[in-house]
């Protein structure tokens, strides 16, 4: 078999018309359809009914990353429009300190019209409360594609949080052709979306609804739920004619110390809702296997890169990689575990905790369908022919799929 690094990301192209993205969700969200993947079997059902092929007992984990309004708009005094899309906190570093940051923030950014902005600060008027104030927008530095931009404003009672609501735009993916609508600001988060710091939604969390959610704990499903923090670098294509050419984007996780001790309870086992659920699942597995042989890592050095899971030997069980977490969030007097993950999931990797995976239908040539096709040991084809036959939505605002190897 090719090595991961060989694989050749055109044997993961297939035809997708425009007509096929859906550009705006269903006005009932749970009445999406759902393509039910079984042993090799294909068929379809409505959304709503996902509880019922689901084993009474098992546990599903869903991300609660929310969206923030990520993409502001500044215009020079030359008239020149500057639009600001922020990608990760810079100082502070931490989200939850970050949006509590009030006068001054930094973010590393990406810069549309950056040649219009080579030097001076932008600034924008805002209103607060019936009061009128400024923030500041510098440039103060390169961290590798993207730029630290400094951000101030002129009064310490508005939090950075309360900033973004009033001037940012959610980012809608840019595949979608069209502007921001108010209507994404509720159609684009998840109905169980609480912790702030993604700039762009998991995508298969859209299909739920409260409804859903309690028929899940009606049929016997536990939930519990992780936080990754989407980046931009979910829509960055594949460039390399092999995939040893891209470099994955790093993204923020947090697990809590109950979700860990459930799935300790359920054998390491879980249903994922979607692909960040997977790569925060699945990279819980290679921090305990770090941790199993250095016990005195910090939570940086927790961080899995790239290829790490096709260089290690799975030399502990998943429930053991889960227990050396447990036990170093005891070392730690920790209530939860704070890192960042790179891992690339391609075939000829071997899931550890994941066993079913609730996911949307994702670009050609994409990470994700790489994700996709290790999940479903290279059966990919038949569910994307079988999802194109059948008028089925593709991508962020189009339908989903239940597989079950």
């Amino acid at each position: 078999m090719l090595s991961p690094k060989q694989i050749h990301i055109s044997d993961y192209n297939y035809p997708l018309p425009d007509e096929r993205i859906a550009k705006f969700p269903l006005a009932q969200r749970d009445q999406s359809k759902l393509l039910v993947y079984k042993h090799g079997e294909v068929g379809e059902d409505r959304f709503s009914n996902l509880p019922s092929y689901l084993p009474s007992g098992a546990l599903m984990v869903f991300n609660n990353t929310k969206v923030i309004q990520a993409r502001m708009h500044f215009r020079k005094e030359t008239g020149a429009l500057i639009e600001i899309f922020l990608l990760e906190p810079a100082k502070p570093a931490d989200y939850e300190l970050m949006f509590q940051s009030n006068e001054q923030c930094s973010w590393y950014c990406l810069v549309g019209n950056l040649k219009k902005w080579k030097e001076g600060s932008l600034r924008r008027e805002f209103e607060y409360e019936g009061k009128k104030f400024t923030l500041t927008a510098t440039r103060c530095g390169i961290h590798g594609t993207s730029h630290e931009s400094v951000f101030t404003w002129d009064n310490p009672q508005v939090s950075w949080a309360e900033i973004l609501d009033i001037v940012g735009e959610l980012p809608i993916p840019p595949y979608l052709n069209r502007e921001t609508e108010e209507s994404d600001k509720s159609t684009y988060q998840t109905v169980y979306s609480k912790i702030k710091g993604s700039v762009a939604a998991p995508t298969a969390g859209l299909h739920f609804t409260s409804e859903v959610l309690k028929a899940l704990d009606d049929s016997g499903i536990d939930r519990e739920e992780v936080t990754l923090h989407v980046g931009a670098g979910t829509f960055k294509p594949v460039k390399a004619e092999q995939i040893e050419g891209h470099e994955m984007h790093t993204e923020y996780i947090a697990v809590r110390r109950q979700t860990l001790e459930k799935l300790i309870r359920h054998d390491a086992s879980a249903i994922a809702v979607g692909t960040t659920s997977v790569r925060t699942l699945e990279s819980l597995y290679y921090m305990g296997l770090k941790l199993h042989a250095n016990p005195d890592l910090s939570e940086a050095e927790l961080h899995v890169n790239q290829w790490e899971p096709y260089e290690q030997e799975a030399a502990i069980t998943p429930v053991e990689a889960i227990k050396e977490i447990l036990a170093y969030l005891d070392r730690n007097n920790l209530s939860a575990l704070h890192t960042s993950t790179q891992i690339i999931i391609a075939p000829g990797y071997e899931y550890k905790i994941v066993k079913m995976l609730v996911t949307n239908f994702h670009q050609p040539q994409s990470t994700l369908l790489l994700l996709v096709s290790a999940f479903l040991h290279g059966d990919w084809h038949k569910v994307y022919e079988y999802a194109l036959s059948h008028d089925f939505r593709f991508l962020s605002y189009g339908d989903s799929s239940l597989l079950i190897p």
